[in-house]
C-alpha cells in the first residue's frame, strides 16, 4: 500500500514543480511559446483555470497560481495524513 502512496506523492511533487516552472516562465518573454512552455501549458492550464474562475487577477498580480500551489500542497499534506492513519 505504501508503494501507491509513494507514487502519488511523486506525482504531486512533479506536478508542483511543473506548475512552478510554468509560473516562472511568465516572467521570461516568449518562454511560454516554446515547446516546453506549450507542453507545460497543456498540463498546467486546466488546473489553473479552475482557480481563475473564482479569483480574478488584481492589478498586475495573478493570485490563482499561488492559491493553486497552496491547494496542491494541502492535498499532499492530506494524503500524508491518510497514509499515516492507514
Amino acid at each position: 500500500m505504501s508503494i501507491i502512496f509513494d507514487i502519488i506523492h511523486s506525482v504531486f511533487n512533479i506536478y508542483f514543480y511543473a506548475l512552478l516552472i510554468y509560473i516562472f516562465m511568465s516572467w521570461i518573454p516568449g518562454a511560454r511559446e516554446s515547446q516546453i512552455g506549450q507542453f507545460l501549458g497543456s498540463i498546467c492550464e486546466p488546473y489553473l483555470e479552475q482557480f481563475r474562475k473564482f479569483i480574478p487577477p488584481i492589478g498586475m498580480f495573478d493570485f490563482p497560481p499561488i492559491v493553486a500551489l497552496f491547494v496542491l500542497q494541502l492535498a499532499q499534506v492530506g494524503l500524508n495524513s491518510i497514509q499515516t492513519w492507514i
